[in-house]
């Protein structure tokens, strides 16, 4: 997303112009409470600002595409979504501020120096995935008793996978688990990586990326034929058919994203917004899937459960 533009003298609100990155963001719920949160703001879409989308489809060689369309266009304001468009944004642009709704992590990342200190011209709201791996690998274990050894599915191409991954790995070896990854970097490798890893996992670690939100419901009827129990970072994957899920509520965090945009178009400069980290961590079951699997969800973990998806 990208807006232009500043307020006019006198209270009168000059026209923005603005623009999603990826339509995650603008075809979702997810959007929806960007846009409340806006308008509770004082930024009227249609009168203040006019919203546009651009999707990459999760061909991440369309992010570069993007943020160099939007360096062109001068705008004032970038907002992304997940590690890789943030990072196809910076590469593009150290003058234009960006702002990341989501984003694994920040400084593993290279995107900020430090949450307190962002510096540069990147800001937003850390989804601190990587550091809820443990805790996935103790809900999986806690749902399949006697787990020895799971898969895992990642884009390890991206950034942020790829450090999600050394934090499952550290995890499993306290844990006692093994663990496969399978990399898969295109749409056509999904299939693939699911044949290969047939007979050699109890269950399914998928961590989160573009190119995997768009295939999430693809993914989730694989593992589903292969009767594998699956866990992931977020809701919206859960509510794809996936059995169950631990991390951020990604809709609040773009929520919060708008304040950051205000302040910035009132003023402010990225660097001096401090990153700001989840709250609260959600945990979503979905009992449909689970009757699919044949798994009867554990009492006490469905007590803990933020969501019941059925």
């Amino acid at each position: 997303m990208a807006a232009r533009g500043a307020r006019a003298a006198g209270g009168e609100a000059a026209h923005y112009r603005v623009y999603g990155i990826d339509d995650a963001f603008g075809r979702s719920p997810m959007g929806r409470p960007f846009v409340q949160r806006l308008r509770e703001l004082g930024w009227l879409e249609g009168r203040d600002i006019a919203i546009e989308y651009r999707w990459a489809e999760g061909r991440s060689e369309r992010y570069t595409e993007i943020a160099a369309e939007f360096v062109r266009l001068k705008v004032d304001v970038i907002l992304t979504h997940n590690t890789p468009t943030v990072l196809a944004a910076k590469q593009a642009t150290s003058a234009i501020p960006i702002v990341f709704a989501t984003a694994g992590d920040p400084i593993g990342s290279g995107l900020v120096a430090t949450l307190a200190r962002p510096g540069g011209n990147v800001t937003g709201i850390s989804s601190q995935g990587s550091d809820a791996a443990g805790k996935r690998l103790e809900l999986l274990r806690e749902l399949v008793p006697g787990l020895r050894r799971f898969a895992v599915l990642a884009n390890l191409a991206s950034s942020y996978p790829a450090l999600e991954l050394d934090e499952i790995q550290a995890a499993s070896r306290t844990l006692g688990l093994e663990v496969s990854p399978f990399d898969i970097r295109r749409a056509q490798d999904i299939a693939l990586a699911f044949e290969a890893l047939k007979g050699h996992a109890e269950a399914l670690y998928v961590v989160a990326d573009p190119l995997v939100s768009t295939n999430r419901i693809r993914i989730n009827t694989l593992a589903l034929g292969l009767r594998l129990p699956t866990i992931h970072t977020v809701r919206e994957f859960v509510e794809a058919g996936g059995l169950m899920s631990y991390g951020s509520n990604w809709p609040s965090q773009f929520r919060r994203a708008a304040d950051f945009v205000d302040k910035i178009l009132r003023g402010a400069k990225p660097a001096d917004l401090p990153v700001e980290q989840p709250t609260k961590f959600d945990l979503v079951v979905n009992l449909t899937t689970a009757k699919a699997l044949g798994f009867e969800i554990p009492p006490t973990l469905l007590a803990r459960a933020d969501e019941v998806i059925e």
